[in-house]
């Protein structure tokens, strides 16, 4: 059982807020919002994975801090391996996606989740604390 294993940040910031960002391709995934991340690529740690990714699409420095869930299912042969994040320095910029936006409490349903994050978010949203 070799599955890809994908990596996503739920970056948190003060009040809660979460950050989406907006797929830019595939185009079947093109214009749903998504946890930043990606593909682990052999022989590298998961977290490490993480924060080189955030590096790449996002152009920030992140602390990863706990798992959130399990394995979250993804299309066949993937994975999703989902941390909390906090911002180390840096503003998020959409450097591989269309937008990134920061999402508060009340708006984290503001955009169209992919079905593969949706399910992260809900989890989150019960992590977090209330306004």
């Amino acid at each position: 059982m070799n599955e890809v294993v994908v990596v996503a940040a739920v970056i948190v910031a003060p009040g809660g807020r979460v950050l989406a960002a907006q797929r830019a391709e595939p185009p079947a995934l093109a214009g749903g919002w998504e946890f930043p991340g990606g593909k682990v690529e052999p022989g590298e740690d998961e977290t490490a994975a993480l924060v080189r990714e955030c590096r790449e699409e996002l152009g920030v420095e992140i602390a990863v801090g706990a798992r959130v869930g399990d394995d979250w299912p993804l299309s066949a042969g993937y994975v999703m391996r989902v941390w909390l994040c906090t911002l180390v320095s840096g503003t998020p910029q959409a450097r591989e996606h269309l937008a990134v936006r920061w999402l508060g409490p009340g708006e984290y349903y503001d955009v169209e989740w992919l079905g593969a994050d949706l399910p992260v978010m809900k989890t989150v949203e019960g992590l977090l604390p209330p306004d």
